[in-house]
């Protein structure tokens, strides 16, 4: 079952529960999702739908205007357009990302996380082997930190949001966390550690911070 408005079909998604009354509403996916009652007969379905036309385009309008506020974000950097469409997979294709709920972006991105965080960690680690031992990596959200090194637990934490930004951040992030292994301050010796690993770091922190 559809709904036509526009010229355009928006799929009619039909939930049968224990509900009394019938409750119509649009998602993020533009989908309409109609809860209703497993007695009511599929002939009272679509005349509930025509006679709440109006309300029900409303809620399409709304939804439009709202997922196009939401439709700009970054990624490593590069503004990117996130498109919420009728999609089983979530998926990039170097411009847009199209998905068809908030929860699945965020399944994308930690997902990437999780993968690109890893290479670079290990990429600069190698500079770090001969005096470091191999640091687990926890990946989460920080207010006031883009980094954590825990020496005891052998643990570096990276901020979720790195993600955005240029990888540039991301791996000064990772050499200044994996610097306080040997130098758990921050010394002339640990910046010279530091500079040696990441020569511009003077510039990445300053803008960092701005």
């Amino acid at each position: 079952m559809n709904f036509e408005y526009n010229n355009k079909k928006y799929e009619v998604v039909i939930e049968k529960k224990n509900n009394k009354n019938t409750y119509i509403r649009v998602k993020e996916d533009l989908k309409v999702y109609v809860s209703t009652s497993y007695l009511t007969p599929k002939i009272m379905i679509k005349s509930l739908i025509e006679n709440n036309r109006d309300s029900i385009i409303k809620m399409i309008q709304k939804r439009e205007k709202d997922n196009i506020k939401q439709s700009e974000n970054y990624f490593l950097g590069e503004k990117i357009e996130i498109r919420m469409c009728d999609t089983k997979k979530t998926f990039f294709d170097g411009q847009t990302l199209y998905s068809n709920s908030k929860e699945n972006i965020e399944k994308w991105y930690k997902k990437k996380c999780e993968i690109i965080f890893k290479e670079h960690l290990d990429n600069i680690y190698n500079n770090f082997s001969k005096k470091v031992p191999y640091p687990s990596l926890t990946i989460r959200k920080m207010k006031t930190r883009w980094g954590v090194c825990n020496k005891k637990l052998q643990k570096v934490t990276l901020n979720y949001n790195l993600i955005y930004m240029d990888t540039k951040y991301l791996d000064y992030v990772i050499v200044h966390e994996l610097s306080h292994f040997i130098h758990f301050d921050h010394s002339k010796n640990f910046w010279s550690l530091v500079e040696e690993n990441e020569p511009n770091y003077r510039q990445i922190r300053k803008e960092m911070r701005e």
